[in-house]
């Protein structure tokens, strides 16, 4: 892996010219996604200001155009009217002026009286590299691209330690205010929320207070990309705490859980329903943001990095990294969230596939069961060794996905198996498989896994229990990989 210098990681992209040549180079690599969103040249990661407004869905993502590294962080910008064709616009979010020097952090959106309005992260560092996050906002303009305000809206509070980030931008009908729920960490570097609040959008903002959850005063270091949104007449509170080991995770210490409950803006109380859960059971899932939207109250849409901090993948050699999940529709049933693929995704089917050995390089899976013990495995050898191994024990409910078998191998210190409990047995699998990843949804959405795969050209065969009644589609491209930067 290249090793980055500080002052290559933060170079300020002068000209599209210097990236141009990157993407041709990129562009080729057989691990390209063609139904997911991913860089244009180098690095992704957190999804940002995702919304919906005036007829199109715009969604923004953290991007480090120089290579597989972490640096100086822009927002870029894709459009999709039907959350699965995405168009690339351009670089969303300059981090240009003295509140941003080192990078437009994570942050959020909201549609208001047909204008658009963003929050987000300014991170300034002074010269000795001593960090100040500014929480800032701006507005789109007609060319697509966010025109900042001047000064930011508020600075760090220092009775917090200097992390606090990923304003996510709320509206209370009930006490007819805003609200910005941050990402921070105490001065005993315990994980929290901070609360502010205005009764206008830009102006007046003060200091509410922190977030109380019972039972998780003590729940990581770090609370980063807090999210919350009301669905069914139920508060869902979702985070990525940092710095934990939780079980069943192996040894991550970076995770993406929520809690159902209620929110009460008066005491600045989440009250849980139960116990956190995770939203997904995989290896590569993180900083997952929900949609602005007023459609309909009963569901919401969601979508996450396809990775984690201080993870490193196959294509860092190809100097580029990353992708965003599949939007989801996040419905509430039986005290948890239950999440499907946006419909839209099923008028990708291309063609019914025949072959009882061949998978496909982009396809989507559906497996039909009968709550028995069944082994599914993908990606394997023309014999049938190695793979990505899926059994589901019908005892204990629960599915284990185990990629040791696959010959690029990544992140193996964290461990290579990781278990997908379920509530009720097996009956159904659906799941998609791009160039590089793999998504898994039992039982109607009843949980969800998802995990970045790179198989060579010798793993493209499966194998399946005799109990498992498989259909496969082929999937067509959906995502427009084009250069587009200014």
């Amino acid at each position: 892996m290249r090793e980055w210098t500080l002052e290559e990681r933060y170079r300020i992209l002068q000209s599209e010219d210097e990236i141009r040549d990157l993407h041709e180079k990129i562009k080729k690599s057989v691990y390209r996604q063609t139904y997911h969103v991913q860089p244009v040249t180098g690095l992704s990661n957190d999804p940002n200001g995702f919304v919906y407004h005036d007829g199109w869905w715009h969604l923004f993502y953290q991007w480090c155009p120089w290579g597989a590294v972490h640096g100086l962080k822009y927002w870029y910008h894709v459009i999709s009217k039907d959350l699965v064709h995405w168009k690339n616009v351009g670089v969303g979010l300059k981090p240009d002026s003295f509140y941003d020097n080192k990078g437009a952090y994570s942050g959020s959106a909201i549609s208001l009286k047909n204008e658009l309005y963003f929050f987000y992260t300014g991170n300034h560092r002074d010269d000795d590299w001593t960090r100040t996050a500014y929480t800032c906002a701006g507005k789109l303009d007609d060319g697509g691209r966010i025109q900042k305000y001047p000064e930011p809206l508020f600075g760090p509070r220092e009775d917090y330690s200097d992390h606090q980030r990923d304003p996510k931008i709320v509206f209370n009908k009930e006490k007819n205010k805003y609200f910005l729920f941050i990402g921070a960490q105490t001065l005993l570097k315990k994980g929290s929320v901070l609360i502010y609040e205005s009764d206008t959008l830009l102006h007046g903002w003060s200091f509410a207070g922190q977030l109380h959850v019972q039972g998780f005063e003590d729940f990581g270091f770090m609370w980063e990309c807090p999210d919350i949104v009301n669905i069914s007449g139920k508060d869902v509170l979702i985070f990525s705490p940092q710095g934990l080991k939780l079980p069943g995770r192996g040894a991550n210490t970076n995770h993406n859980v929520y809690l159902i409950g209620t929110m009460d803006y008066d005491t600045l109380t989440f009250t849980p329903d139960t116990g956190y859960q995770h939203l997904d059971h995989g290896f590569d899932f993180y900083a997952a943001q929900e949609a602005y939207q007023t459609e309909d109250p009963d569901r919401a849409i969601l979508i996450a990095w396809m990775g984690l901090p201080d993870n490193h993948y196959p294509t860092g050699q190809e100097e580029w990294e990353g992708s965003l999940t599949l939007p989801r529709e996040l419905r509430i049933r039986d005290g948890k969230l239950i999440q499907t693929p946006v419909a839209a995704i099923s008028e990708l089917r291309d063609k019914k596939i025949e072959s009882e050995t061949v998978l496909p390089d982009t396809c989507e899976l559906l497996l039909t069961l009968d709550g028995s013990d069944m082994d599914l495995k993908l990606f394997t050898k023309e014999d049938g060794r190695g793979g990505v191994v899926i059994h589901y024990d019908s005892n204990r409910k629960v599915c284990s996905i185990d990629r040791s078998g696959m010959e690029l191998r990544f992140n193996e210190t964290l461990g290579e198996i990781l278990d997908m409990p379920l509530s009720n047995p097996l009956t159904s699998l659906r799941i998609f498989i791009d160039k590089s990843s793999l998504e898994i949804f039992a039982n109607d959405g009843e949980a969800a896994f998802t995990s970045h795969v790179y198989p060579t050209a010798s793993e493209h065969y499966y194998t399946k229990s005799n109990n498992a009644v498989l259909e496969i589609w082929s999937l067509m491209a959906s995502v427009r990989d084009d250069f587009v930067i200014e």
